[in-house]
């Protein structure tokens, strides 16, 4: 146990400390005093920070007890001065060993500090908050960043559905295995760090071939009350207000936010509105155990503007022939969590959490995109309930083995939920009107009503084996036990060419689908000198068939009958680490093999109909492998380490991409390239500060990528569909900067300042079909105020 003061004996709480040698971290209480592991027979490097002090590290031993630390106060504190002292503390940008009760030993980790960013944070802009993780591909198009897109390594980006996406360790997304898409996303604002953890994640987070994305929302202020208030104004009326109430009393303490936005968007019919509360409550009991409750309700309605060929695309990117086309989303998240150290070597933790959703969309959707809609027609209405809870147990262990301190992880998940899929006529009007219209459309073609109960059961559990001090071995498994359902009926009309109708015929459906299986994995690490370590890992990974795959019609868009889950490994191997204080980096090679890939191709369709389509189907056998590298190069510690009030750095972060079906029973499709892998996908970009002044710039470019596995190229003159083809390679640079004097902050930029017209995404059904155009040059102006 220890006690940190400053230097006129005054204690000082919510001081962060961190053994560096073993990977713990606490905060010193309202004494000042804190207890924090201590590694045996080792010399513990300790660091001590905290805001408005000097960074101060020091060597402890396990015998040592009850010392005094001391920390000299900042008299110059400016926005440099702070970003320097954090660097020094939280330079590597990953997870480390142990965190809580989870182990990250041997994985491809990152972690995104939000506080070191000069970025678009009102409105989430991926390609700066991302900017510093390798390999990612975004669907970009969602004005305002109300939801986020992002893959790689052949993965969708598609509403993040092959992450395993959760807020403050719990679960966001609409169904982890049904419909596993993120119509939530935490407002940036809001954000201590995102965490990542590459496909190896699927032991401990599911089963998904991407890995985990965190989303980790600040911790409480340790003042009694905290007020901070973030107002932005923008291009196409953009406007959006952010506002937190923190504070810390006693053992209570509480975190809250209001999110408001709305704006037209960069294209005519894409005006948009949400709203976005969040509340954390946390209540400390003692040392060992604490309580923390979240709640968060998310609600927006967006017109959506559709889709556009590429002729209309070359044409004129702004264009849009959708003005009856809108969607709404309601989302209320709940979260319960227990944490409790059991011994100094043991900690528990219990969470329960539910979701309580819907998303609803209603459009003309013909795939036949340069079609006008036109008044008075039946519009495609899609309806979405989403009920689900589950509970999540975790128990970790720290022992000894052959004499070093190893981990012990094991825990179980319980997840069930019964969902809804509606999909009828919608009304004949232009406005948001999201009630079925039989009666006046009986006889529309696309007409189905789904329950969809699912139940999945799982057990977990990791082990890191330290076989010396530098070099740890970890295996782990998963066990999964999934039972999905679906059951329903949809209607079977045909008209003949006067618009009689010949057969109206109800099926009725009732899948039901269970399957046991074991997950394993390994990791190993080996801790160089200077902080250098490298590391390396398989796992096996799993992807059900969602709702999507089962049932709901796009017009663009067949499934094959026979569609069944995909099954395969993920690995990596790499070196990470820092080389001095000036330069930090990750260079990795990877692989992902799918067997049974799930894929999109453009055929004929098989039932019968003359326009061609995407058949959804198991194409086949894929791998995906290529180099990440990711450098981060402090300029300002390199050349002018004498001046704490100036800070340069400057990144790359590269990925190259290899893919191909190995093999494949479709036509047409063995030996070409997986869809959505770009052979080079490079962001870099520098960051410049001087005292409270600070600037960042950044420069995207993404090579050419395929969206279906045909790999079709398209004629731009004579392309009716825009639903298929190439993606085109493109690059985007964005600036950012602000400045603080006082309890005011101003943060102005500007993105894509070249004026690019580009696009990420050729959508088959919602918000398109079609090609979905990126935004183009956009300014932005935020205010913030805190008290």
């Amino acid at each position: 146990m220890g006690t940190v003061q400053k230097f006129n004996k005054a204690v000082i709480s919510g001081v962060e400390v961190y053994n560096t040698t073993s990977g713990a971290k606490t905060l010193t209480d309202e004494k000042g005093q804190f207890t924090i592991e201590i590694k045996d027979q080792v010399s513990n490097q300790i660091a001590f920070y905290k805001d408005g002090f000097e960074l101060l590290e020091t060597s402890i031993s396990s015998e040592q007890e009850n010392f005094i630390v001391t920390l000299q106060e900042i008299t110059n504190l400016s926005e440099v001065v702070i970003q320097n002292q954090r660097a020094k503390l939280f330079s590597l940008n990953r997870l480390r060993d142990v965190e809580e009760t989870a182990i990250y030993a041997g994985k491809k980790t990152e972690v995104i500090s939000l506080a070191k960013l000069t970025s678009n944070k009102a409105i989430n802009n991926p390609r700066q908050i991302f900017g510093q993780v390798v390999g990612l591909t975004i669907n970009e198009g969602s004005e305002g960043g109300l939801q986020l897109s992002i893959g790689g390594r052949g993965l969708n980006p598609n509403r993040t559905s092959n992450f395993n996406t959760r807020q403050n360790g719990y679960d966001i997304s609409a169904d982890v295995l049904g419909y596993p898409e993120s119509y939530y996303a935490t407002p940036t604002e809001a954000l201590e760090e995102i965490q990542i953890v590459r496909g190896a994640a699927s032991l401990q987070y599911g089963t998904q071939f991407g890995g985990l994305v965190n989303f980790k929302i600040k911790s409480p202020s340790k003042k009694e009350l905290e007020i901070s208030t973030r107002n932005t104004v923008g291009s196409n009326n953009l406007f959006t207000n952010f506002t937190s109430l923190s504070g810390t009393k006693g053992k209570f303490s509480y975190y809250t936010f209001y999110n408001f936005k709305q704006g037209d968007g960069f294209r005519p019919n894409s005006e948009f509105n949400s709203k976005n509360f969040f509340a954390n409550l946390n209540y400390q009991f003692n040392a060992k155990t604490s309580v923390h409750f979240d709640y968060t309700h998310f609600n927006y309605l967006a017109k959506q503007a559709g889709g556009l060929t590429d002729f209309m695309f070359n044409e004129d990117p702004l264009q849009s022939n959708r003005e009856r086309n809108w969607f709404a989303v309601n989302w209320n998240l709940y979260a319960l969590r227990l944490k409790h150290k059991v011994s100094e070597t043991a900690d528990f933790s219990l969470q329960l959490f539910g979701l309580d959703a819907s998303r609803k969309a209603v459009g003309y959707r013909s795939n036949r995109v340069s079609t006008p809609d036109v008044d008075g027609t039946v519009r495609d209405l899609i309806l979405g309930d989403f009920v689900n809870w589950g509970a999540e147990a975790r128990y970790l262990k720290r022992h000894n083995f052959l004499g070093i301190n190893n981990a012990f992880l094991i825990g179980a998940k319980y997840y069930q939920s019964k969902n809804t899929g509606i999909q009828g006529p919608g009304s004949s009007g232009s406005g948001a009107d999201f009630s079925l219209a039989t009666g006046e459309f009986p006889n529309y073609a696309n007409q189905s009503n789904y329950e969809y109960p699912n139940l999945n059961i799982s057990v977990f559990g990791e082990n890191i084996f330290r076989i010396t001090p530098k070099f740890s071995v970890t295996p782990g498994f998963r066990f999964e036990n999934i039972r999905t359902q679906a059951e329903g009926s949809y209607r079977k009309i045909g008209l003949d060419l006067a618009g009689n109708v010949i057969l109206d015929e109800t099926i009725a459906e009732n899948n039901v689908k269970d399957r046991n299986f074991i997950l394993l994995g390994i990791g190993l690490s080996y801790k160089l000198k200077n902080r250098l370590e490298l590391y390396g890992n398989v796992s096996q990974n799993y992807r059900s068939v969602t709702f999507n795959d089962i049932r709901t019609v796009e017009p663009s868009q067949v499934i094959a009958e026979n569609i069944t889950d995909e099954k395969g490994y993920t690995s990596d191997v790499g070196i990470r680490g820092q080389i001095g204080d000036k330069v930090s980096f990750d260079a990795s090679v990877f692989g992902l093999y799918y067997n049974e890939k799930i894929g999109e191709y453009f055929t004929i369709n098989p039932n019968g109909s003359a326009a061609p389509v995407r058949l959804r189907d198991n194409i086949g056998t894929a791998l995906t492998y290529g180099f990440e590298a990711m450098f981060d190069w402090s300029i300002s510690r390199t050349f002018f380490a004498e001046n704490d009030q100036f800070v340069w750095s400057a990144f790359t972060n590269s990925a190259v991409t290899t893919s191909e079906y190995l093999k494949s029973n479709a036509p047409n499709i063995e030996g070409n390239e997986v869809e959505f892998v770009p052979l080079l996908n490079l962001k870099t970009g520098t960051s410049v500060g001087y005292k409270n002044f600070m600037t960042s710039l950044q420069l995207t470019y993404v090579s050419s990528q395929f969206t279906e596995a045909t790999n079709s190229i398209t004629d731009d003159n004579d392309n009716a569909y825009g639903i298929f083809g190439e993606i085109p390679s493109y690059y985007v640079a964005d600036f950012s900067a602000s400045y603080k004097w006082k309890k005011f902050k101003l943060e102005a930029g500007v993105t894509n300042f070249t004026d690019n017209k580009y696009f990420t995404r050729r959508a088959t059904g919602y918000p398109g079909p079609g090609i979905i155009p990126s935004e183009t040059r956009t300014f932005y102006t935020t205010l913030e105020f805190t008290f």
